[in-house]
């Protein structure tokens, strides 16, 4: 199966109902799917929207009535739906959003791979927050991780990013689909508690349109009723240290990857389509001294794991971009970072990973 087809069937295996979208290469496949496939299921509901805005803003109308909800895009779409993101992370709205990346900036490289996107997910809607970001390397994750990314949307109240890139959306593999996935919704808002009251991991209970409880939804800084409160300091710091917090204190709860020997001197740090040249390097061809960590998901940064590799001399962080995630990755150890960006669309061949293992001492 197709990646992105992958993709739609982890979306409708857990349960999305509704999928608001525009076309836009290298995601159009999920679109599609979604649209041959959601008209035949009771209760569900595809929609073609004028734009990317209009998408974004339709998958959070549709979360508020108790719906799970996608859309899916790739860099131009993905710029224009920033502002409704930060609406969604402000009212707390559990929807998740594919973005199949292609070359930028601007319309760049439609039918290319990339991960040009990976600062943008992070810090491209304006103020204070924090977001969960996924990253699949094959078919088979591109469902599971779609599949988790409802989860974790429903558990955190929070938009939730699958960061595929044109590499896995197009790519066949074989694809194994269970029975069932586990669905977790969001808990209930109690009898008597105000919308936006949190509990002690921060995230308030959630309480849809239409089962007779009043919430006012505003992107306005709030109170717990929900009601603008923007001129109040307490107040916006308040509000936006939770939405941050809920995330941040949540790492280990969050964290997905995959590492293999710990006991490396070279460790390569690795995300979407680069795993496979990586474990092509480490697992088939056994260059010695090497490992990696394979992040699945890539926000929040679990910086913890990289305190895994006590022998560690040098990370090595290959990327289909300039080192975006090489740049976090200095930011928390003292060993050496080696980043081996790679643009215009081809993914890193085993050479070019061999060569930066020469560059930080090994004997290859």
């Amino acid at each position: 199966m197709q990646g992105n087809i992958a993709c739609a069937e982890g979306a409708l295996a857990a349960g999305c109902n509704f999928f608001g979208g525009y076309p836009i290469t290298p995601s159009t496949e999920v679109a599609e799917h979604m649209a041959s496939r959601m008209p035949k299921i009771t209760g569900s509901c595809f929609i073609q929207m004028e734009d990317e805005i209009a998408s974004m803003a339709a998958i959070i109308g549709a979360a508020w009535t108790g719906a799970r909800s996608m859309t899916a895009t790739s860099g131009p779409g993905f710029s224009l739906m920033m502002e409704n993101i930060g609406y969604a992370v402000m009212t707390e709205t559990p929807c998740v959003l594919v973005n199949i990346q292609r070359g930028g900036p601007s319309t760049g490289q439609p039918t290319m791979g990339a991960q040009g996107d990976m600062m943008q997910v992070r810090f491209g809607s304006h103020g204070d927050y924090s977001i969960i970001a996924l990253c699949p390397s094959s078919v088979q994750e591109c469902f599971d991780l779609t599949a988790k990314a409802f989860n974790l949307a429903d558990r955190f109240r929070t938009p939730v990013f699958l960061m595929a890139d044109e590499v896995i959306g197009h790519m066949r593999e074989k694809l194994e689909i269970p029975d069932s996935v586990e669905i977790i919704r969001p808990k209930t808002l109690p009898e008597g508690t105000l919308p936006f009251t949190a509990g002690p991991d921060g995230v308030p209970g959630f309480a849809p349109f239409g089962i007779g409880r009043f919430t006012h939804v505003t992107g306005l800084t709030h109170d717990e009723r929900g009601y603008p409160d923007t001129t109040n300091p307490a107040c916006h710091e308040s509000l936006v240290k939770r939405l941050v917090n809920k995330i941040e204190n949540a790492r280990h709860e969050i964290a997905d990857y995959t590492i293999v020997n710990e006991n490396a001197r070279y460790v390569f740090v690795c995300y979407g389509a680069p795993v496979r040249t990586v474990k092509e390097v480490v697992d088939r061809m056994k260059i010695p001294d090497t490992g990696y960590l394979q992040l699945k998901t890539v926000w929040p940064f679990p910086e913890e794991l990289l305190l895994r590799f006590p022998n560690v001399q040098a990370f090595i962080v290959p990327e289909m971009n300039l080192g975006m995630i090489s740049r976090e990755v200095e930011r928390h150890v003292s060993v050496r970072v080696i980043p081996v960006g790679r643009i215009g669309g081809e993914l890193h061949p085993p050479e070019e990973l061999i060569q930066a293992v020469k560059i930080a001492g090994g004997d290859v």
